[in-house]
């Protein structure tokens, strides 16, 4: 996946919010990554989908 550098610095806010004692950035950094998660698996999906059908 072509998008999976957003997983690495959301997880790294989210570290150092949790460290520096940040907890609703750090509660907000992993609600962005559950929506990261969820998005990018659909867009994945979905295209994938559509390479299905232009094979056909």
């Amino acid at each position: 996946m072509r998008h999976d550098w957003i997983f690495d610095v959301l997880t790294d806010l989210r570290g150092y919010a949790e460290k520096n004692g940040l907890p609703a950035i750090a509660q907000q950094a992993e609600i962005a990554l559950a929506v990261a998660r969820k998005e990018l698996t659909e867009k994945t999906k979905s295209e994938q989908a559509g390479e299905d059908q232009t094979q056909s």
